[in-house]
This record gives structure tokens, C-alpha cells and sequence, in this order.
């Protein structure tokens, strides 16, 4: 079995929870709105990290789209991403990727659907949530090929 932590939207903020409930997954995918970047190093140090640029996160030395392959499922991360409205570059990039996942960001809304075969999973912010939603992240795991997603809330 596979686990990977799935964030975003921490704009900067890293309380003690967000490593504790790291702790022991196999690859972490950050969906941009980082901060500065030595919070994607500390990640690192957790555990491999894929991150991308959030709208706020400037001249960071990271892509805007990132494609990484975890437990023999592909994921796409990229920020902003409407699943319902997919942007005609972004639905180009999908079919030549072919991703089992899509991870995004920005909204700091929770978001897990299936469209078209492929999961959207947008984690919500772990530190700054909008409305009347709770910090959030994401453990997925990958199981005999099963992909659950399991939203944690603080």
C-alpha cells in the first residue's frame, strides 16, 4: 500500500499538525500557495515532494503543472483547475497525459469527484479554509490499484 499526503493553500502558515499528519506517507503532492520555498524543502524532508506554483507563490523555482507517477497511478497537479469548466489546454494536457488524478488547489474548497474516469481532488486549504469549511488535507492511498482519497480535518 501506497499513501500519499495531498495539500494546499497553507499560504506560508506551517503548524505542528500539518508534519504530524505527514508522518509516514510515501510521497507528498503540494497543489501551490506554498509560501516561501523552504516549506517545500521541509516536505522534502518528510518525504519526496511534487509542488507547484499557487497564484501567490512568485518567482518560486517550481512549474505551474507538474505530472508524477505514485504507486503506478499518474497524477496531474496544477492550481487552478475548474473540473466542471476545464480550460481547452488543460483538457488537451489530460489527454495526452492521461492522469488517474487530477490534484488541484486554490478554491480552499474541498472537492472529490469523478469526471470522465478521472478523480478531481482538491484537498481545501490546511491552514486558511473559506466559508464554512474546516482546515483541510488529504491522505489518498493506493491499494491493489484502489485509489482512497480520506479527508482529514483540524
Amino acid at each position: 500500500m501506497t499513501t500519499v499526503g495531498i495539500l494546499s493553500d497553507n499560504h506560508g502558515d506551517w503548524p505542528p499538525h500539518i508534519a504530524e499528519s505527514l508522518a509516514g506517507v510515501d510521497a507528498i503532492i503540494h497543489a501551490g500557495d506554498i509560501g516561501p520555498y523552504k516549506l517545500v524543502l521541509d516536505m522534502e524532508g518528510i518525504a519526496p515532494t511534487t509542488a507547484v506554483l499557487g497564484n501567490t507563490d512568485g518567482d518560486m523555482p517550481l512549474d505551474e503543472t507538474a505530472v508524477v507517477t505514485i504507486g503506478e497511478k499518474k497524477f496531474l497537479v496544477q492550481h487552478i483547475v475548474n473540473p466542471h469548466r476545464l480550460q481547452a489546454s488543460l483538457r488537451e494536457r489530460l489527454k495526452h497525459v492521461n492522469p488517474h488524478v487530477v490534484v488541484f488547489g486554490h478554491t480552499h474548497h474541498p472537492f472529490c469527484e469523478t469526471l470522465d474516469g478521472v478523480l478531481f481532488l482538491n484537498p481545501g486549504s490546511v491552514t486558511q479554509p473559506r466559508g464554512s469549511y474546516r482546515p483541510s488535507m488529504v491522505r489518498l492511498t493506493i491499494d491493489h490499484g484502489k485509489i482512497t482519497p480520506k479527508f482529514i480535518e483540524f
